[in-house]
């Protein structure tokens, strides 16, 4: 998940060697922080939090087949 999350959010940005991804692992759930410079927040955010919304999806949908539960933070 870690690495999925890390090539969405590259290709979102301007600054990609900026981008890092966190993981911290539970019994049951995945926590995984993504932070990028500040100026490409308002690209990872997107127009009323959509391409946010869009990017969880997609990892909690990919969590799905590994019988996981993840979550994703969006950090400065």
């Amino acid at each position: 998940m870690k690495e999925l999350l890390e090539l969405i959010a590259k290709n979102l940005v301007d600054k990609p060697d900026m981008v890092s991804v966190t993981e911290t692992t539970g019994d049951r759930t995945t926590v995984l922080e993504l932070r990028v410079a500040p100026e490409d927040m308002g690209k990872i955010i997107g127009k009323q939090g959509r391409i946010a919304k869009a990017i969880r999806t997609v990892v909690k949908y990919a969590a799905v087949h590994d019988s996981k539960r993840v979550i994703v933070e969006i950090m400065q």
